[in-house]
């Protein structure tokens, strides 16, 4: 099947499974979304779970990728959809132009089947993740901007010391980098970007915006990674509930309702976020010094491989009053702090 070929040939290119229907949705119609995923679930169907990565099989399971026809893919797909021949016939050719003509990205994770599983070394323990997503949650659902300092204090703290604590634990072995993509909404992808930017780099990780695609790299250990990723999906939604609340606020046609006061209030929410993120307590236990250290160093190398040809973009604010309510919205948002100390030997 040709669709099958090119998403194998994306494999090849860097693209993972939430990518390729990632930028399907975004790009063609609700139709083709669901194909790719389909196909998707055929091309990797060949491999068994214990050959591929469980990042990779993590976005199968997120995006709903699984075999659940028999016999011809197309004829089962029209049939499910009630679509037509001649419809789903339209719909292959056009996924099938679009995939083919997708650029190569930096591979990222060994390929199904691949053998190299093994060689990943581990994120976050399950345990640790499951409550850190249940506390930022609650923080994002409360209305209490108390009880979401204190929620979001308290998972950033059980992070941070989880982080280090894996950082003393795997200090005999060598330091290893990863990377993973942050997908953002398209609307204000800039300024958002932004906010992921200043969350990698207090957490040890460095970021490249992609903004053609809609998404950000990310570089660093995997703990470090899961954490940027957590966190800075729990401040945009602090940031867009805080801007959407300015503009709700006032009348209709006022300035907090402007594109120039929401991309001004997201920059500097980022902004005022970087300054806070710097000002928390640095590693004070001087064993992991040099561990943080090698673990720098294999990030920026890992980092200067991957991106070659990077440049650095410029934001303009255009509007006071939104850069006013964005430091503001980011001095009361839920960061935490909590790096001081390791509690395991």
């Amino acid at each position: 099947m040709e669709l099958v070929k090119a998403v194998d040939a994306l494999w090849q290119r860097g693209w993972l499974p939430y990518d390729v229907r990632e930028i399907v949705s975004r790009s063609l119609d609700e139709s083709a979304a669901s194909l790719v995923v389909d196909v998707i679930a055929l091309s990797c169907s060949p491999h068994v779970e214990a050959t591929v990565h469980p990042r990779w099989q993590r976005q199968l399971d997120e995006i709903g990728a699984s075999v659940w026809w028999e016999g011809s893919l197309l004829e089962a797909w029209a049939t499910r959809h009630i679509e037509t021949k001649s419809y789903t016939s339209r719909t292959a050719s056009s996924l099938l132009t679009f995939l083919s003509r997708l650029p190569a990205l930096p591979r990222i994770l060994p390929l199904p089947g691949s053998g190299l599983v093994s060689a990943m070394r581990a994120g976050v323990d399950p345990k640790v993740l499951n409550r850190v997503r249940g506390l930022l949650a609650k923080a994002e659902s409360t209305a209490f901007p108390e009880e979401a300092e204190a929620l979001s204090a308290k998972a950033q703290e059980l992070m941070n010391r989880h982080a280090l604590e894996r950082a003393m634990l795997d200090a005999d072995l060598p330091p290893l980098a990863t990377s993973r993509r942050v997908w953002l909404d398209k609307s204000y992808f800039k300024e958002k970007s932004q906010l992921v930017h200043v969350v990698a780099t207090a957490n040890r990780s460095r970021a490249v915006a992609y903004d053609g695609f809609g998404f950000v790299a990310l570089v660093g250990d995997e703990v470090d990674l899961e954490i940027v990723e957590l966190l800075s999906t729990s401040l945009l939604v602090q940031a867009t509930r805080a801007m959407v609340a300015a503009g709700g606020r006032s009348g209709k046609g006022s300035e907090a309702r402007s594109r120039p006061f929401r991309k001004s209030f997201l920059v500097a929410y980022a902004a005022r976020i970087g300054e806070r993120l710097e000002d928390a307590p640095v590693v004070s236990d001087e064993r992991l010094l040099p561990v943080l250290a090698d673990r720098k160093q294999a990030v920026d190398t890992f980092f200067d491989e991957m991106f070659t040809n990077t440049r650095t973009s410029r934001v303009t604010v255009r509007s006071a009053a939104g850069w006013g309510a964005g430091r503001a919205a980011a001095d009361v948002a839920d960061i935490g702090t909590g790096r001081s100390s390791v509690t395991s030997g």
